[in-house]
Formats: structure tokens, sequence, C-alpha cells
């Protein structure tokens, strides 16, 4: 087993909620094989508290987040970045800064628990599950033999990762 450790960015258009989820569950799950960071296109500027709310009660790491640019992470000083995946349909249409270090990428979409609407309970709902559905894809990545994958069959893995249950899909006229 390969004593790397792995820069992962992961992207949304707010930075705020599904990106903030996903960076604290592979911070607390990959630790000591992997360096998780999150920023956002157009960062909200602050983190949803139903975020912070889900990541506490699943006893996961709230303190150090903020909302960022992704151009954070695309300067020469940046952490060289091993794999970017994008949790959201937004950012995924959007045009990427260049990232230093040529990471592979997927698209690992899921519904925005921040656009839920009624009462408290729905709300919090909506980020429980999607914090299922990222811990899944996560599990996955933590399970892959790294050291044992050519680049192209990774890049088909981490693909598959994102079509897991709870998967947006991405279509030319929009999310389906």
């Amino acid at each position: 087993m390969s004593d790397r450790i792995y820069n992962v960015l992961f992207l949304c258009t707010g930075n705020s909620a599904r990106s903030i989820l996903a960076e604290s569950i592979l911070r607390k799950d990959g630790r000591g094989r992997f360096n998780a960071f999150s920023a956002g296109s157009h960062p909200k500027g602050e983190i949803n508290p139903y975020a912070l709310k889900t990541l506490a009660s699943y006893d996961y790491p709230t303190d150090g987040f903020r909302s960022k640019n992704w151009e954070e992470f695309a300067t020469p000083t940046s952490p060289q970045l091993d794999f970017v995946f994008t949790v959201c349909d937004n950012a995924a249409g959007e045009a990427c800064p260049i990232w230093p270090g040529q990471p592979m990428t997927a698209h690992w979409g899921i519904e925005d628990p921040a656009a839920a609407e009624g009462a408290d309970i729905e709300k919090q709902r909506a980020f429980n599950l999607a914090f299922r559905y990222l811990k899944n894809r996560i599990s996955l990545l933590l399970a892959l033999p790294m050291d044992r994958l050519d680049k192209l069959a990774l890049s088909k893995k981490l693909r598959e990762i994102g079509e897991t249950e709870g998967a947006t899909h991405l279509t030319e006229g929009g999310v389906t």
C-alpha cells in the first residue's frame, strides 16, 4: 500500500453546503491518506448552519471552514491537487480554472440541500440525505486500490462513483 497522501478539492457554486459536507467527511474518514479542501465558483461567504448542524450530529469536524473562491486553488503556491470533484451541477457546467498538477476530475452531483423548503425538519432531512450520499461516495473512493489502478481505470471508477444513488445528471439543457 502506498504512503502517498492525495489532495482532493470538492467544488460547488456557493461553497456553503455540499462541498463543506464532503470536505469534512473526507477530512475525518480519509485522515492520513487524503487532504480535503473545498471551494466555490461564487462563494456565499458563510457556511450554511444546517451543514454545520448535520456534521456535528454525525460527529464530523465543524471547525475551520470558510466559504472561499476556487481561484485560491489555482495559483502556483496552491496545494498540487490529485482529484477535483464537482458536487453541484452548476459548478460542473462552469469553466474551471487550470488546476496545478492536472488533477483527475469527476462529477459527483447531488441535489442542493440548501434549496430545501418547508419546516426545519424538512430542511434538516435534505442535509441528512446529502450527507449520506456524499459519505457513501467518499467511502467508495477510500476503498479504491489507488496504487493498483492505472489512470484510465481510476478515472472510470471515479465517474462510476458519481453515478451512485442520489446522482443528478447533466444534459445540454440542464439537470435531469
